[in-house]
């Protein structure tokens, strides 16, 4: 999957789907569109704050339209978050423990390091209990084995 596949799959078919599984290439040439858009945001609140006579009321409405935009974003995110933790045969109720895990101090760099490792694992091969594979779709996940 390629970069406008992926930033096309997640946005416009399944923006808010939390069944079925997501391919590492999926996630994370979806998480690199979210990293230029971030930067692209800041870089444009940064120059036009430079720019600009009226500088605070600029890089307010630039910002608020970059949170508008990151607030957009959220579901998609999170349920291509747990598609991701699917592919490797995990629950993504655990996606919500570890987000309220991170909350806790001194806990929170461990629970982000452990979702950045299971999102960068492979996922299981073949068809697991949360669908078929992503990478090969033509093998049937068999139900009642």
């Amino acid at each position: 999957m390629g970069f406008t596949e992926a930033v096309r799959t997640v946005l416009t078919q399944k923006y808010a789907t939390f069944s079925g599984r997501a391919s590492r290439s999926e996630y994370w040439w979806f998480f690199l569109f979210y990293m230029l858009l971030a930067i692209a945001i800041a870089v444009l609140a940064f120059v036009v704050g430079s720019f600009s006579r009226q500088q605070g009321e600029v890089v307010i409405l630039v910002m608020v339209m970059g949170g508008l935009l990151a607030l957009a974003l959220v579901l998609p995110i999170l349920s291509l978050q747990v598609r991701r933790f699917h592919d490797r045969n995990i629950s993504g109720w655990w996606y919500l423990a570890l987000i309220i895990l991170g909350m806790v101090p001194y806990i929170g760099p461990v629970t982000s390091l452990s979702i950045t490792i299971i999102s960068v694992l492979r996922g299981t091969e073949g068809p697991n209990k949360f669908g078929p594979d992503p990478l090969r779709p033509e093998a049937r996940a068999e139900v009642f084995a």
